[in-house]
């Protein structure tokens, strides 16, 4: 298996490039398998875009708009509907692609009926007969199992097409009758709005119901939070003044405290004017100062005190008039004073009254206080009644609400999916496409061709090249010896001296002359890993083209079980390499000259019993001693190496051995396993020659073939 792959993958130019170049001999070398599997593929596909049944392709065109239907908008209540989710538009597709809008469709349109379902019709009708015992169904029941049977038919005729970028999908449906494509197209269409509708019916239908639950509910908790709230407030003695107030008490309290306020600065202002009243003459106060009595008095005693002066420089104190005077004036004092004295009362009497009035408030502020902090404690329940009430109130009212849009929701039946453009029955038929089968099947044979191509390579385990040749056996290629034409026999390809046969056993004539320090081997065996691969007629053309060099020759067919150079050479084999192993003749009485020819022959002789011992002993290097002698190169022409032991013995005995394989046919394991034997038998291998050569394979890269034959001379 490795050996396989070895061969089957191209070397690397630097190591890591892949050689291009090889990959395309590949292909060039393989070309009838790409060019077969091009023309196969090519040519089914062109059958089968002409015997196709021609496929008609309608296509409508819808709009699906993104909307919700909002059944509840608040906590507490689950929504019966979400479209708005992230794969509605997928849900949609799957939607148009379902069974139950299928079999909507065949019902519409009663497809049953149809001849182009004709086919499918008697299926079905089989297969129920079948199932109910060989007995007919009943018309209703037939009619439903031929509808449940073309689901899958028109499915599968059925593709949803999302166009990009956009809320536009198109729905298109292939059959062999155009008309019949564009009304399951628009039938389609409609049903999926048709469907759509209902779908929102039902939905609103469903949520009007349990709307309707819900407030039934709902308005009996709020009827019983309500009466909680009035039984408790009447049992408090809780009287509510509004929502946004405060109680009574609280009122009051609040009232009392503004009045408690206004006493208290009136109270200190009465006690500053009494402090002032109550402290000098009281002349000063401003009840006194605004007096209008206490001022025309003051002016009165003034006026007498001034007539009282003046009368002092004529008269005593004692003097009636001004004894009358001065009693005028204390007359007018005495008023003064006695007036002061009203105004101080009055101011008394102020601030008394200003401070019992602020005992008062204080007094009741206090009690109300009391009464206010025993009404918050027993307002708690009540609010926390009150609160569940309203908010069993609000619910109540939105759930009242939502319920009104739904019923005009209902009822206007708005719809999200709207259709474009309507099918219309197509003029050309959508398959087959026949370019473009063409084109895939052209395509697709000749990747299927270079898949062969490398797949036959990859198998193929033969040497098709020197360089593989080189490769597999670390040896010189000494020559490849092109393939002869049909018919051409090597004896006459050997007679035309310019003949690529013969040119290329003389360059590995030439090769051999640098094979050894004292230039051709003075023996040297020819052998290769298996039988007809060319190693006699080599071995032939090798000992000719030596003689010609003026060396004396001689050919020894050492292939003691399968000869063949005395039936090439039409000699008698009665004597030969055998006979002389075994000591039946001597050496001379065995070689044959051939009079055309500048060397001589030993033919096998007599089949042996047991070729491995007459090789094995010591006659052979006797004999090999005897014909250098005579010789200045001896030919051997061997047996095959593997499965036999001729040939490893027959190349430890020979100077140089050469190891033929033919190509196309000697397989590298083989010839791996040969090299092995030869080089375990200590044989002196000095390079290989590839036979059967097919030029037209070849990249033209070895030596003569290139310069020569392979096209144009320089």
């Amino acid at each position: 298996m490795n050996a396989l792959v070895e061969n089957a993958l191209p070397e690397s130019v630097d190591g890591d490039e892949i050689n291009l170049l090889q990959y395309a001999q590949i292909l060039r070398q393989r070309w009838k398998w790409l060019v077969g599997a091009a023309s196969a593929t090519l040519l089914i596909s062109i059958l089968f875009s002409l015997l196709a049944t021609p496929s008609y392709r309608a296509s409508s065109t819808l709009q699906i708009e993104r909307d919700t239907i909002k059944v509840v908008a608040f906590e507490g209540l689950e929504p019966t509907e979400s479209p708005l989710d992230r794969d509605f538009y997928q849900t949609q597709y799957e939607l148009l692609k379902s069974r139950s809008l299928a079999h909507r469709v065949i019902q519409d349109l009663r497809l049953e009926d149809n001849p182009v379902y004709a086919k499918e019709v008697e299926v079905a009708d089989e297969e129920s007969s079948d199932r109910n015992g060989g007995k007919p169904l009943s018309p209703g029941l037939r009619k439903q199992a031929l509808e449940l049977a073309l689901i899958e038919p028109v499915l599968e005729s059925l593709t949803i097409e999302p166009v990009r970028n956009s809320r536009l999908v198109r729905v298109n449906f292939d059959s062999t009758d155009p008309d019949l494509a564009a009304r399951i197209t628009n039938a389609y269409a409609d049903a999926f709005i048709a469907t759509n509708l209902e779908r929102r019916f039902q939905a609103s239908s469903y949520a009007k119901k349990y709307l309707e639950e819900r407030l039934a509910q709902l308005k009996g908790k709020l009827e019983d939070s309500e009466k909680q709230l009035v039984a408790f407030s009447t049992r408090e003695q809780i009287v509510s003044v509004g929502d946004d107030k405060p109680s009574l008490d609280a009122q009051n309290l609040g009232d009392l405290n503004a009045a408690l306020a206004g006493a208290q600065g009136a109270r200190m202002k009465a006690e500053a004017l009494w402090r002032q009243a109550n402290s000098g003459d009281g002349m000063g106060l401003p009840q006194v100062v605004t007096n209008q009595l206490i001022q025309k008095l003051r002016e009165q005693r003034a006026t007498l005190q001034s007539e009282y002066q003046n009368k002092l420089a004529t008269f005593k104190p004692d003097y009636p008039d001004m004894v009358q005077l001065q009693q005028q004036i204390e007359e007018a004092t005495r008023q003064i004073q006695a007036e002061v004295g009203h105004i101080r009362t009055a101011i008394k009497i102020d601030y008394e009254a200003a401070l019992a009035q602020e005992g008062l408030l204080k007094n009741r502020i206090s009690g109300l206080k009391g009464d206010v902090l025993d009404l918050q404690s027993r307002s708690i329940q009540y609010n926390i009644l009150k609160r569940e009430a309203g908010k069993n109130r609000e619910l109540y009212d939105a759930l009242l609400q939502r319920y009104k849009e739904i019923g005009v929701a209902g009822s206007i039946g708005a719809n999200n999916i709207s259709i474009i453009d309507k099918a219309m029955p197509p003029d050309k038929a959508a398959f087959p496409r026949r370019l473009l089968n063409t084109a895939i099947g052209l395509v697709v044979g000749l990747l299927l061709g270079v898949m062969l191509a490398f797949l036959v390579h990859f198998l193929d385990n033969t040497v098709h090249d020197t360089k593989r040749l080189e490769d597999l056996t670390g040896l010189p290629v000494l020559g490849a010896i092109p393939r002869l034409g049909e018919g051409e026999s090597p004896s006459a390809a050997s007679a035309d001296l310019r003949s690529p046969f013969s040119e290329a056993y003389r360059s590995v004539r030439t090769a051999l002359q640098f094979a050894t320090t004292h230039g051709l081997p003075r023996s040297m065996l020819i052998t290769s890993a298996g039988p007809s691969e060319g190693k006699s007629t080599s071995a032939l053309e090798l000992a000719h083209n030596i003689a010609q060099l003026g060396k004396r020759v001689v050919l020894v067919d050492a292939d003691l079980r399968g000869a063949s150079l005395h039936k090439t050479l039409g000699i008698p084999a009665a004597k030969g390499l055998s006979s002389l192993l075994s000591g039946a003749c001597s050496p001379w009485d065995a070689v044959q000259e051939l009079r055309d020819r500048r060397f001589s022959v030993i033919p096998s002789g007599p089949l042996p019993p047991n070729p491995p011992e007459l090789l094995g002993g010591g006659a052979l290097p006797s004999l090999l001693q005897q014909l250098y002698e005579r010789f200045d190169v001896v030919v051997l022409d061997g047996p095959p190496v593997l499965g036999l032991a001729d040939a490893p013995l027959l190349a430890n005995h020979a100077e140089a051995t050469l190891l033929i394989a033919a190509a196309e046919s000697t397989r590298s394991d083989a010839l791996r396993a040969a090299l092995q034997r030869l080089q375990f038998a200590r044989a002196r291998l000095v390079g290989t020659v590839l036979t059967r050569f097919n030029q037209d394979r070849s990249d033209k890269s070895y030596g003569y073939g290139s310069y020569e034959y392979g096209g144009s001379a320089a």
